[in-house]
């Protein structure tokens, strides 16, 4: 039985169609906009979610990501609300959800009984940039026991480690631009399709693209290595506009569908 994200990516193959995967900071600005934001990206055009649980120490994530991280945390999201949240969305979508985290979040919470909440609560993946390898055996076993897909970060620093990273995935593969974390960039690296193509000589799971995608001439410059963009900066960044204007809705939704547009 494919995925919720596998039959996503499927028929958007089917349609000629790339996916637009949006990143929400759970709990920013509060837990109520999250979710209204997952039901709105989705009538806007996005086809999957990425819940990301906020983190005191986010290694991957630039500073847009960590600024609306810290502010979650001061309101006290913790990963309890967000299952409990995931689980209320499932009532009124079946809209791909994926969770990003880091892997002492999931050690603290105790592995087994976070993927259960990810398979109670609808969650359909689970990506922890800072997973070794070698050190997942634990997590993936629990994860293909109970459906949840460990999707896996590959960056051009991986090399020869790519066809390891890859080898047990489902879902999709995230491929980092560039170097560094996540934020807005003004261009991609001369190397991105070499390190696509060396990506898809290993997998023929779907490639997403993140890091560094800030708007849709981005995303359009980078469709046609992939099956997909990853956005996350740029849409924090209108979220905290919205919340200064009292309209987080207002200011994010036409900023996807110029994205889906572009795809």
């Amino acid at each position: 039985m494919e995925s919720r994200i596998s039959e996503k990516f499927s028929e958007l193959k089917k349609d000629g169609r790339k996916a637009l995967i949006a990143y929400l900071t759970c709990g920013y600005p509060d837990m109520e906009a999250t979710y209204s934001l997952v039901l709105e990206a989705e009538k806007a055009g996005v086809d999957i979610i990425e819940l990301g649980i906020p983190y005191s120490d986010p290694l991957a994530d630039g500073p847009i990501i960590q600024a609306a991280s810290e502010k979650a945390l001061e309101k006290g999201t913790n990963i309890d609300m967000i299952f409990d949240m995931a689980g209320k969305l499932r009532e009124k979508t079946q809209l791909p959800l994926v969770i990003m985290t880091y892997y002492n979040a999931v050690f603290r919470y105790g592995a087994e009984k976070f993927l259960e909440g990810c398979k109670s609560s609808g969650i359909d993946g689970l990506i922890v940039p800072d997973l070794p390898y070698e050190e997942k055996g634990a997590i993936s076993e629990i994860a293909k026991n109970n459906g949840t897909d460990l999707i896996p970060l590959v960056a051009p620093t991986s090399e020869d480690r790519i066809s390891k990273l890859v080898s047990d995935a489902s879902g999709f593969v995230y491929c980092v631009s560039s170097k560094g974390v996540t934020g807005k960039r003004s261009g991609f690296s001369e190397g991105l399709a070499d390190f696509m193509e060396s990506v898809r000589k290993h997998t023929e799971l779907p490639l997403a693209i993140g890091f560094g995608i800030s708007n849709a001439d981005a995303a359009r410059s980078v469709k046609d290595m992939c099956d997909g963009v990853i956005v996350g900066s740029a849409i924090i960044e209108r979220i905290g506009q919205g919340a200064a204007k009292g309209d987080v809705a207002g200011e994010v939704r036409p900023f996807l569908k110029t994205l889906r547009d572009a795809l």
